[in-house]
């Protein structure tokens, strides 16, 4: 019985010692990743990398690991040609790939998710339009609410307007609600429910020129396609997915 206790006190401090160093080990490795993601994207901020499963030694001597989430802030893309930040991003992978080499790999599925804000959104409207939040009830069928003056939304369309026409109009706010989708191409399209009626007829098809546009961003990871896009109270959250997606070593 003395020599059955004695191994199994050696099992669980042998047990102890590799799980501390399976801890240490995969602290180490999200630390390394962490400090890759940040200088291959040129970002401000160190992002959090967090590598699922246990052990993660085993996962290693495989070259497969479950999952990896990351999630980094202080990146930028470029929408309608404006540089705009990208807040909240966030990417899960699964059955990561890693080559024999250990200097690249490979997620076998993808998801990500990121958000840009109404802020950053209107930088790449129309000139003279602002995009901002419409409320709960509009929010929850995708839409958001384009307003701004009406001379600048129409005047940035190219409309010149006659003097009497301008005065007249000056000091005139309009606003409608665009529903928000992305198209087969991953375009944002902005389409409004419905326009407001104008005090003076006739300008109907422009000022639909300056709520009603497309947005194309870029910077996103071309591995992952966007494929769905919400409408919160802070900004548009745009989440796709991918397969066999290249990491960078």
């Amino acid at each position: 019985m003395r020599a059955l206790r004695i191994i199994l006190i050696i099992v669980i401090v042998l047990g102890g010692i590799f799980v501390a160093a399976d801890r240490i080990a995969v602290n180490l490795a999200e630390s390394k990743a962490a400090d890759k993601i940040k200088s291959s994207q040129h970002l401000g901020s160190t992002p959090d990398v967090d590598i699922k499963g246990f052990p993660f030694l085993t996962q290693v001597a495989a070259k497969e690991l479950d999952e990896v989430d990351v999630s980094l802030s202080g990146v930028t893309a470029t929408a309608g040609g404006h540089s705009v930040n990208v807040t909240e991003v966030t990417a899960e992978l699964y059955a990561v790939r890693i080559n024999s080499s250990f200097s690249s790999a490979v997620a076998g599925r993808a998801e990500g998710a990121a958000q840009i804000s109404y802020a950053d959104l209107s930088k790449a409207a129309p000139k003279g339009a602002t995009v901002g939040y419409a409320g709960a009830e509009r929010a929850a069928k995708g839409q958001v609410k384009v307003s701004g003056p009406l001379t600048d939304l129409l005047e940035g369309q190219g409309v010149t307007l006659p003097a009497p026409v301008k005065a007249l109009l000056r000091g005139q706010t309009v606003s409608a609600y665009s529903t928000v989708s992305l198209n087969g191409s991953g375009m944002v399209q902005l389409r409004a429910e419905s326009l407001p009626t104008l005090p003076v007829p006739g300008f109907e098809q422009r000022l639909r020129q300056a709520v009603d546009y497309e947005l194309k961003i870029d910077g996103m990871p071309s591995s992952i396609k966007l494929d769905k896009v919400t409408a919160s109270q802070s900004g548009l959250r745009f989440s796709g997915t991918g397969t066999d997606v290249p990491l960078a070593g």
